[in-house]
């Protein structure tokens, strides 16, 4: 009895082993992912079978002309072909940032200023006065600088603002000379551009106008990927708080225990599959405490109040696992409540110094832009300076638009827009 007792310990730890080996890349892929993370496991076991709870059909969003082309006798080798990851816009204009353009050391240290403080719209919104107090250069010299990124591609970048945009756009366009002096006129004026339509080149400055982009950086902004949350909190009739494991998207994994041939290899493949098992259910399980961690911890943001602030290692305490683990586990999942999507690592706030969290620095900066004058909307860098002098605490620009965008808060020209327009 000992003797099997020992045994069954023995199997009992190895199936627990193989469980944890699947569960951590399980756990830390996104929803969308977890296929792909599984795959290892699955090619070599010939007793299971994966349907996809989440598959997005590639060739559906590729016109069929292209797909079915001479690329390749290959479909894989065709879409891979139409894959090829698009170069960020900072890598195409790096590469226009010398001679003749930017001869200079100043000249080309102008450029790379004017490049880091340009908005996700290709808008340059940085402080030109600070930069000339600082390198003891007058504005005219600087502007003469900027103003050569009308030559530089994408066009329309490095401008400050729509009209100087399409300005830049313009000396490229292909348009004829009177053309050209009425668009100059219309660019100026846009608001009242219908006082134009009876001059006779107006049609011809309306098609050109309508081929110019806006923003200038619109080709490289990021999609809007869709989000599909791993939990679901909401409030019942009864006004009780539920958690819920968003089971629609989960992959189905089949275990075929009768199969025909009985061999130790495929008992063995039987047991990992079942390992396979497991492991997903330990990932439902996990991220369901995580959901139930957040209600208990952050149930006033459930009620209309502000995400409080809370720290990675509380819930790796919870979990007895380490804060990192915990981190790439939460990371790209994302909770749908009757506020919002949410991505699971708001919820966990890391403090900027002991008294103050991002959470509070969030909140700081939406009264700010509320407030902010409707003629000139605060840049990134004008943000900065307020959320440091009022925290006193020492940040990058780069965090202040992370939290803007984050917050769905446009950048200072596109607010500068729509507060025209309302």
């Amino acid at each position: 009895m000992a003797g099997l007792r020992q045994t069954q310990s023995v199997e009992s730890k190895h199936k627990l082993s193989n469980t944890l080996r699947n569960w951590l890349p399980i756990l830390h892929s996104s929803l969308s992912e977890l296929g792909e993370a599984m795959a290892p496991f699955v090619e070599a076991n010939p007793v299971v079978e994966v349907e996809s709870g989440y598959e997005e059909n590639f060739e559906k969003k590729i016109p069929k002309k292209i797909i079915s082309g001479s690329v390749s006798n290959s479909r894989t080798e065709q879409i891979e072909a139409l894959t090829i990851q698009q170069r960020t816009l900072h890598e195409v204009i790096d590469e226009q940032l010398e001679a003749p353009l930017f001869p200079t050391p100043m000249s080309q240290e102008i450029a790379m200023f004017v490049v880091s403080n340009l908005d996700e719209g290709g808008y340059y919104e940085g402080d030109s006065e600070d930069f000339c107090i600082k390198h003891s250069i007058s504005l005219d010299d600087f502007e003469k600088i900027r103003l050569r990124f009308a030559h530089i591609e994408p066009v329309g970048i490095g401008a400050c603002n729509l009209a100087e945009s399409f300005i830049f756009q313009l000396d490229s366009a292909e348009i004829s000379d009177s053309g050209y002096t009425l668009a100059c006129e219309v660019i100026k004026n846009m608001q009242e551009i219908h006082s134009y339509s009876s001059q006779k080149h107006f049609p011809e400055v309306m098609k050109v106008l309508g081929t110019f982009k806006n923003p200038p950086a619109i080709e490289y902004q990021e999609d809007s990927a869709q989000v599909v949350p791993d939990l679901m909190i909401f409030f019942n009739e009864d006004d009780s708080i539920e958690v819920k494991l968003n089971d629609a998207y989960y992959p189905t994994i089949k275990i075929d225990t009768d199969y025909a041939v009985e061999h130790e290899f495929i008992s063995q493949k039987i047991k990992e599959a079942k390992s396979l098992v497991d492991a997903l259910d330990m990932r439902k399980a996990t991220l369901y405490k995580v959901g139930l961690m957040i209600v208990e911890y952050q149930y006033e943001f459930f009620t209309g109040g502000a995400i409080m602030p809370l720290t990675l290692k509380t819930l790796a305490d919870e979990f007895g696992h380490n804060p990192s683990t915990i981190s790439r586990a939460i990371a790209n999942k994302y909770i749908a409540c009757d506020r919002g999507v949410f991505t699971m690592k708001e919820f966990f706030t890391t403090a900027i110094d002991e008294d103050v969290s991002n959470a509070a620095i969030k909140e700081f900066l939406v009264g700010v832009v509320k407030a902010e004058s409707r003629e000139k909307p605060l840049s990134d860098m004008k943000l900065l300076d307020l959320i440091q002098e009022n925290f006193k605490v020492k940040m990058v620009r780069r965090t202040i638009t992370k939290y803007r965008k984050q917050l769905n808060i446009a950048g200072s020209s596109e607010r500068k827009k729509l507060y025209q327009l309302r």
